[in-house]
C-alpha cells in the first residue's frame, strides 16, 4: 500500500473509531443487520463487493425506515417511491434490504445464494429476478441517469391523471464511479434544467477507487457541478442519522432535484481494511469478517438476524400499508381508472387500429415518394394524438428526425403536460432517460438521433435489451445515403452490430408503407428495444400488395416475384429495395426471372416457420444489398450468396454519386446474379 493509501486508512480507522464511540441506538443496530447480511452474502459466495453495503448501511436505514414510500406486500404498487441502486456492485445493500422488509422472494436462503447460478441474488441487481428491483444496474453512471426517466415519468403521469393518482419520488445511491461516468453530466444536466424536484440521489462520497484514492483521479466539486445544473445540495456525515434524516427533509422541501453528498467509510466496521480499496471488489476474509462484527456489536450467527432487530425491520416493509389502502379507494373511485390501468398495462387504445389503418390506406393511395424519416413523421402525426401514452423527444435533431407531432406540447420546468422532450445534443442521457419512461411504467418513449449517433446511445440500448423494456429509438440518415456529411456521419456496421445484440429489434423500411407497419410493430413490441432505421433521401413506393396485413411484421416478404421460374433472389433492405427491383426489371429485360423480398427486419424474419422462410428466401442462388458492412448477411444468404454493399468507411460526396462509387448499384446487382447463373 502506498504511503498516502495508508494515512487515508489510518484517517478513515480514526473516523470509524470516533462513530462506533457513539452511543449505540435502534437506528445503528438495524444498519448493522445490514452490514452483517452483506459480508456473510460475500463471504459465502467468495467474491462480491461488501465496502459499499457497509458505508451506506445507515443511509439506506434511515431512507427504508422512515421515508420512502413502499409496501413489501405488493412490489408493484404503481405509487410506490422508486428506489435505485446505481452503485449496482453494492447489490447486497439492495437484497438485505428487500429481506428485511419482508419482501416475498428475497429470503435468507436467496441471500445465501448471492452470486450463484439462477440466485435472484445475482452479482449485480437484475430486474428479471425480483419484482422490487426497479432496474439493472451494474455500468456505472446508469442507474443515476436512468432515475431521470423515472422521475419525468411521474411529473409526466401526474399531470395526466392527477397528484391523487400519481405522488411519489425517486431515490438513488450512486458512487464516486457513477459521478465519473460522462452520462451522469448528460442525465443529471437534463434533469436540473427540468426541475425534476422528486429525484433525490445519495452520492456515496467515500473518497475510494478501485486504483486507491479518488484523489488520484478526481478532483471534482461534484456539489458545484450540481449545482450548476440547476440541483439543491447537501453534503453530511453519511454515518449520522440526524444528518441523514435532516438532508432528506431538505430534498422534501425542495422545488429542485437534490444531491446529497454522504461522507462515508467503505468497508464501515472492518478494523483493518475500512477506508482502502481492499473492502470494495473482495470478501473481508474469515478473520476480518469475525472482527468487523465484534467491533459492530453484532453477535448472531451468520444469515441469522435477531427477532428484536427484525421486527422493526419488518416494521418498516408495512408502514406504508395505509397510504397505499387509502390510494386503492382514490384509484377504485377515480373516473380515470381505465385509462390509468391501460397505461401501465401498456396497451394501445381502441382508436389507435383505426388510425393505422387510416394512415395504410392514406399511403396505399398516394403512393409518395418520400424518405423513410418523412414517412415516420406521417405515422407520428397519425397515431400520436390518439395515443396518450406516446412520449417523445430528440437529441437537437428535431427537424431532421421528424420525431415533432405539435399537439404533444412541451414538457419543461414550468409546464409539465407536454409530452415532447428536447434533449439536447446528449444522445446517451437520452437513451438512459428513456429507458427509465419505459421502466416506470405508463408511458411508451421514443427518441431520435442520427443512426451514426446510436454509438452514443449503445449502453443505454444494451441495458434495455437486457431488462427487455420498451424503448424506441428513432434512428435516421441511415448509410451512405446520408451524402456530403461525410463518413463521420455516415453509419456503415452499426447495423450489424445492433442484429448481434439479443433482444434488440433491427427495423429497416424500404417506403413509407413499410414505415408505418414498422411503428405498428414497434408501438406493439413490449420485449424489448426497438430500433427504426431510417432514411435521409427518398425512395419510391415499392409495388407489393396493400391489403390489410402488416407484411413487415413477418420480418420480410416477396415484394415482387420471379416472372417465371426463379432463377435467383434479390434480398435488401430499405433504400436498396429499390435498386433491387431496378436490377430485376434489367435481369427480366433480358429473360432472366428473379424475385426481390425485402427484409426489414432480420429479427422477426428468424422467427418464421421454416416454410415460410423458403418461400421468401427460395432455394435459387441469393444476392444481398445493403449500403452497410455485410457482417451477419450470411444468415440470409448462406454460403454460397453474394453480397454487394459496404467494405469500408463511405466519403463525402451526393449521395447518388456515393452509391455508384461504392458500387452499389442496379448494374452490380445484375452482374452479380448473372456471376452466379
Amino acid at each position: 500500500m502506498a504511503s498516502s493509501d495508508t494515512a487515508g486508512n489510518e484517517i478513515a480507522l480514526e473516523r470509524q473509531n470516533a462513530v462506533l464511540a457513539r452511543p449505540m441506538t435502534e437506528m445503528r443496530q438495524l444498519a448493522n443487520a445490514v452490514r452483517a447480511l452483506a459480508i456473510d452474502g460475500v463471504e459465502a459466495a467468495k467474491s462480491g463487493h461488501p465496502g459499499m453495503p457497509m458505508g451506506m448501511a445507515d443511509v439506506a436505514t434511515v431512507l427504508w425506515t422512515k421515508f420512502m414510500k413502499f409496501d413489501a406486500a405488493d412490489p408493484h404498487w404503481p405509487d410506490r417511491d422508486r428506489f435505485i441502486l446505481s452503485a449496482g456492485h453494492g447489490s447486497m445493500l439492495l437484497y438485505a434490504l428487500l429481506h428485511l422488509t419482508g419482501y416475498e422472494g428475497m429470503s435468507i436462503d436467496d441471500l445465501r445464494q448471492f452470486r450463484q447460478l439462477g440466485a435472484r441474488a445475482a452479482g449485480h441487481p437484475e430486474r428479471i429476478e425480483h419484482p422490487a428491483i426497479e432496474m439493472t444496474t451494474g455500468p456505472l453512471g446508469q442507474g443515476i441517469s436512468t432515475a431521470t426517466g423515472f422521475a419525468l415519468a411521474e411529473r409526466m403521469l401526474a399531470a395526466r391523471f392527477g397528484k391523487g393518482m400519481v405522488d411519489h419520488r425517486t431515490w438513488v445511491i450512486a458512487s464516486d464511479g457513477d459521478m465519473m461516468e460522462g452520462v451522469s453530466h448528460e442525465a443529471c444536466a437534463i434533469a436540473g434544467h427540468l426541475g425534476l424536484n422528486k429525484l433525490t440521489v445519495f452520492y456515496d462520497d467515500n473518497e475510494i477507487s478501485i486504483d486507491g484514492g479518488t484523489d488520484i483521479s478526481m478532483t471534482d466539486d461534484v456539489l458545484k457541478r450540481f449545482a450548476g445544473y440547476g440541483w439543491a445540495t447537501r453534503r453530511i456525515d453519511g454515518h449520522d442519522p440526524e444528518q441523514i434524516e435532516s438532508a432528506i427533509r431538505f430534498a422534501l422541501r425542495s422545488r429542485k432535484p437534490t444531491l446529497i453528498a454522504c461522507r462515508t467509510i467503505i468497508g464501515f466496521g472492518a478494523p483493518k481494511k475500512a477506508g482502502t480499496p481492499a473492502t470494495h471488489g473482495s470478501p473481508l476474509g474469515a478473520d476480518e469478517a469475525a472482527a468487523a462484527k465484534a467491533l459492530l456489536g453484532w453477535t448472531a450467527p451468520p444469515f441469522t438476524v435477531p427477532d428484536d432487530i427484525l421486527a422493526p425491520w419488518r416494521g418498516a416493509g408495512a408502514r406504508s400499508a395505509g397510504a397505499h389502502r387509502a390510494w386503492a379507494k382514490r384509484h377504485a373511485a377515480s373516473n380515470q381508472r381505465a385509462a390509468f390501468d391501460a397505461a401501465l398495462a401498456g396497451d394501445l387504445p381502441p382508436d389507435y387500429t383505426t388510425a393505422m389503418a387510416a394512415l395504410r390506406e392514406k399511403i396505399a393511395a398516394e403512393k409518395p415518394n418520400i424518405a423513410t424519416r418523412q414517412a415516420s413523421q406521417m405515422a407520428l402525426d397519425a397515431v400520436v394524438p390518439v395515443v396518450p401514452e406516446m412520449v417523445g423527444g430528440s437529441a437537437d435533431l428535431t427537424p431532421s428526425n421528424n420525431t415533432f407531432v405539435k399537439s404533444m406540447g412541451v414538457f419543461t420546468a414550468k409546464d409539465h403536460s407536454g409530452r415532447y422532450i428536447h434533449f439536447g445534443v446528449r444522445e446517451h442521457g437520452m437513451g438512459t432517460t428513456l429507458n427509465g419512461l419505459a421502466l416506470h411504467g405508463g408511458l411508451i418513449p421514443y427518441g431520435g438521433t442520427f443512426f451514426i449517433f446510436s454509438d452514443y446511445c449503445r449502453p443505454a440500448i444494451r441495458l434495455a435489451a437486457l431488462m427487455r423494456i420498451r424503448s424506441i429509438f428513432v434512428l435516421t440518415h441511415d448509410s451512405i445515403g446520408l451524402g456530403e456529411d461525410g463518413p463521420t456521419h455516415q453509419p456503415v456496421e452499426h447495423l450489424a452490430s445492433f442484429r448481434a445484440m439479443p433482444n434488440v429489434l433491427v427495423l429497416r423500411p424500404g417506403d413509407a408503407m413499410e414505415t408505418a407497419e414498422c411503428w405498428d410493430i414497434a408501438l406493439k413490441h413490449k420485449d424489448g428495444p426497438v430500433l427504426l432505421v431510417l432514411s435521409r433521401q427518398a425512395m419510391p413506393t415499392l409495388p407489393r400488395d396493400h391489403g390489410a396485413e402488416n407484411l413487415s411484421a413477418r420480418g420480410g416478404y416477396v415484394v415482387a416475384p420471379a416472372e417465371g421460374p426463379r432463377r435467383a433472389t434479390i434480398l435488401a433492405t430499405g433504400s436498396e429495395v429499390a435498386l433491387a427491383l431496378k436490377a430485376r426489371e434489367m435481369l427480366a429485360a433480358e429473360g432472366i426471372a428473379v424475385a426481390v423480398a425485402s427484409v426489414p427486419s432480420f429479427e422477426l424474419l428468424d422467427r418464421q416457420d421454416p416454410g415460410y422462410r423458403t418461400e421468401v428466401l427460395g432455394e435459387a442462388p441469393r444476392v444481398g444489398v445493403e449500403a452497410a458492412v455485410g457482417f451477419g448477411w450470411e444468415r440470409l444468404l448462406g454460403a454460397d450468396g453474394t453480397f454487394i454493399g459496404m467494405h469500408g468507411f463511405g466519403a463525402s460526396a451526393p449521395y447518388q454519386k456515393l452509391f455508384q462509387h461504392f458500387g452499389i448499384t442496379a448494374e452490380a446487382i445484375v452482374a452479380a446474379v448473372k456471376a452466379k447463373l
